[in-house]
């Protein structure tokens, strides 16, 4: 029993997913202040129907950040809040002022590549873990997300 955690998963398998779980926050983290940005500087005809759905997605993603700052404290783990941290941790990079909407479409598509692997990674791991919650949380936001990969390639045409 001693190394268990409170909810009663080994230790040191939480920690790895605790330290996995991080890099997909420092990854949320980078991606909701890069479609904030995008909601806030986007320019051309599809202005109204993308500025709408940006503001959809940088919602949607603070809420994913805090569960999954949450899970980790669930873990009996800190969740890390530095956006330095983040920048030196995360795979999807800070973008540049968009305006351009189809360029701003297609780093998003691409931050999803980069989420949803992770959470594949998470899912693996939870599942040695016996963490039914952490990989609740990843099958639930691979479905969602694999959904709007494809309506945003869609959108592009692709």
């Amino acid at each position: 029993m001693k190394n268990l955690n409170a909810i009663g998963l080994d230790k040191f398998k939480s920690e790895g997913l605790a330290r996995k779980l991080n890099e997909l926050l420092a990854n949320y983290s980078i991606f909701y202040q890069n479609t904030r940005g995008y909601h806030w500087n986007i320019k051309g005809q599809k202005f109204f129907e993308l500025h709408l759905k940006f503001e959809e997605l940088y919602n949607d993603l603070l809420l994913k950040i805090d569960e999954v700052a949450e899970r980790i404290l669930t873990l009996g783990y800190i969740p890390n809040h530095k956006y330095s941290e983040y920048k030196i941790t995360s795979k999807i990079v800070e973008s540049n002022q968009v305006s351009d909407g189809i360029k701003a479409v297609e780093d998003i598509v691409n931050s999803f590549k980069i989420t949803i692997t992770l959470q594949r990674e998470l899912l693996a791991l939870s599942a040695e873990t016996d963490d039914e919650g952490t990989n609740a949380l990843m099958s639930d936001y691979i479905r969602a997300q694999e959904k709007l990969v494809w309506m945003y390639s869609a959108f592009l045409n692709k």
